[in-house]
């Protein structure tokens, strides 16, 4: 007998001629013979196995095809991945795939439903032949989105019996378009900014700004549950956290760099300008922890042309949350952001950041007037022909005007200037007068102006050029006020208003940012315990003599 095996595997439909003639004997000696007696059983055999060959008396031949036809094609839409149902005029599903049946109930019973008003738009078409499928959308929630295709199914006269219907989750791609959408939003919001607006704004209220900007837009571009955005100071080639949500105390603690070894995520991207997905913040050893029980990350640079200015760093309590997809609308949505810091001119951690904007506006203040002199009086000197002593009384007007033009520009491109308005104070104060006063500042510009303001009213200045030197000097004299910057080598501000309140109960603080952000909470903590005032720079000259006095004064 010869050697049964899978691929000798025969299914007999059973039959009278099959029976008499021996057939069924003869065949078992040589082949694996599985016999069946009804049709159905020999269909639900053929989905179940597969078999070399199928035998069936001529009669039952015809009706066995079409079922086997039948069957395969069920088997090859059960393998689809989306939902395949027919449904009938009275809405009840005569036949669904196995992707369609394991939908949930809300889905199906809307299904049923726009089934039946595909019946109805089908039945008014004036085209009797438009079998164009009609599309229609299911919300389960709010973030679900199915479409449905329906199509007519018609008899050979012509008349519509069923709807077939395919269902297609098209979530994925309905959030994508939305976020796309989102990123639209955000990039006119946080582009849209007017410059007449923000040059009434000092560093910090631009950055107020910024913040309210970026956690209205981000959130539909970005699911997160904590984001951060540093700016890399381009001297010093440390990232600085400017606005930040949902971010733990120890994470302001930690100093990163642009480097791509022992400083985060964050310090690797802005040294690479490469994005970085973190699936398990748990097993990369690159992540320091952002914020508590975070369990994946996105971080992306901040680009402007080729040039990184900072990163953005999103966060969330959920592993491997971001997705490709999600790299690339981070991207997109980076891009829109460092624009913003452009137009804010927070670009550069540095104290005489807000300079440019500041004498920008005053040049464009002042340009105006000083053309309109010069175009007056050269009309005049036309007017004036012949009458030569006039005439060199209007050239000296103009050559003093185009001066005073050409110093306003190179005062306008110069470095530095944290402290605005006439430089030189009114003289002897009664309530500085007899006051010592030591002034830290890393930017030897600043401290060294503040001092040429304080040290005509009658004060003892010394100068502090970082905060060590600022703590050295207070644990060996006792001062009246210390002014200090929050952000320097050595000790930060607070760390300096702590010495200087441990050393004397009864001296004064005053602390100065320029860039309106506090890192570390110096300003927060610092006035829990006391804090005289703060000074945003620029600031003017009456504006520190008024903040001097008023922390002096009793």
């Amino acid at each position: 007998m010869a050697e049964r095996g899978g691929d000798r595997k025969l299914l007999v439909l059973r039959g009278p001629s099959l029976e008499a003639e021996g057939i069924l004997g003869f065949l078992s000696e040589h082949f694996d013979v599985h016999v069946t007696a009804e049709l159905d059983e020999a269909l639900s055999a053929i989905e179940r196995e597969e078999y070399a060959a199928v035998l069936s008396e001529t009669a039952d031949f015809l009706p066995l095809e079409r079922g086997a036809v039948t069957q395969q094609a069920a088997v090859v839409l059960n393998t689809l991945g989306d939902g395949v149902g027919i449904v009938d005029r009275g809405g009840e599903l005569v036949w669904a795939n196995r992707r369609l049946r394991r939908l949930a109930r809300e889905v199906l019973n809307p299904l049923r439903e726009i089934c039946v008003k595909a019946f109805k738009e089908f039945d008014k078409s004036e085209d009797n032949r438009d079998d164009r499928g009609r599309r229609f959308s299911i919300k389960p929630d709010e973030r679900q989105y199915i479409e449905v295709i329906c199509s007519p199914i018609r008899d050979i006269e012509g008349n519509i019996r069923h709807i077939a219907a395919v269902v297609v989750d098209a979530s994925g791609q309905m959030r994508q378009q939305l976020k796309l959408n989102a990123i639209d939003r955000a990039g006119r919001e946080l582009a849209h900014l007017d410059f007449e607006t923000l040059s009434k704004l000092d560093a910090s209220e631009r950055l107020r700004l910024l913040e309210e900007k970026i956690i209205s837009c981000s959130r539909d571009v970005l699911d997160y549950q904590h984001f951060a955005v540093l700016l890399l100071d381009q001297n010093t080639n440390r990232l600085e956290i400017i606005v930040s949500e949902g971010l733990s105390q120890d994470a302001l603690e930690f100093e990163i760099f642009a480097r791509t070894e022992g400083n985060g995520i964050c310090g690797y991207v802005a040294s690479t300008g490469r994005s970085y997905i973190c699936p398990d913040v748990s097993k990369d050893t690159l992540y320091l922890q952002g914020m508590p029980d975070a369990k994946s990350c996105l971080t992306t640079p901040l680009l402007l042309g080729d040039r990184v200015i900072g990163v953005l760093h999103v966060e969330s309590d959920r592993p491997a949350m971001f997705s490709e997809a999600d790299r690339q609308f981070a991207e997109i949505f980076a891009n829109y952001l460092a624009i913003s810091l452009h137009i804010l001119n927070l670009l550069v951690a540095e104290r005489y950041s807000t300079h440019t904007q500041l004498t920008g506006s005053m040049s464009a203040e002042l340009a105006g007037p000083i053309n309109d002199m010069i175009t007056d009086a050269t009309e005049l000197m036309e007017d004036y022909i012949g009458i030569d002593e006039i005439r060199q009384r209007l050239g000296a007007i103009i050559d003093r005007a185009c001066q005073a033009r050409k110093s306003l520009t190179a005062w306008s491109g110069s470095a530095v200037g944290a402290v605005t308005g006439t430089v030189e104070s009114s003289g002897y104060d009664a309530a500085l007068a007899g006051k010592c006063i030591l002034v830290a500042d890393d930017e030897p510009l600043l401290r060294e102006t503040v001092r040429d303001v304080l040290q005509p009213c009658g004060c003892t200045v010394d100068l502090a050029c970082d905060g060590q030197d600022a703590i050295e000097k207070i644990s060996a004299k006792k001062y009246d006020l210390v002014i200090s910057d929050i952000k320097m080598p050595g000790a930060d501000g607070y760390e300096v208003f702590e010495a200087a309140r441990t050393a004397s109960g009864d001296t004064a603080v005053i602390l100065m940012t320029a860039f309106g952000y506090d890192p570390k909470h110096s300003i927060v903590r610092a006035n829990r315990e006391g804090l005289s005032s703060v000074l945003f720079k620029p600031f003017k000259v009456n504006q520190l003599l008024d903040e001097c006095r008023t922390a002096i004064s009793p």
